[in-house]
């Protein structure tokens, strides 16, 4: 019996904490990847099943990023003062 290879990728995302409760969340990387959760380690569960779906119907080509060029991203807040 042949066995799977698997592969283990990363992507950035991002929580959203809503005004009324829970958090939304989306992966930049994959236009159209949003998941949701009333708490953090829901939304976080849900964002990787909906990853792992998103996976297996899009070009894979365009989309997998390896777990070193994942590694090498990272984001952080910068703050702008605009003046009016």
């Amino acid at each position: 019996m042949a066995r799977k290879q698997v592969r283990v990728l990363e992507y950035n995302v991002i929580f959203v904490n809503e005004p009324e409760g829970g958090y939304s969340v989306y992966v930049p990387d994959l236009p159209g990847c949003i998941s949701q959760g009333e708490t953090f380690e829901e939304a976080k569960k849900n964002i990787q099943e909906a990853i792992e779906l998103y996976l297996k119907e899009v070009d894979k080509e365009l989309y997998e990023m390896t777990p070193e060029e994942a590694s090498q991203q990272f984001m952080a807040p910068v703050r702008v003062h605009v003046y009016a």
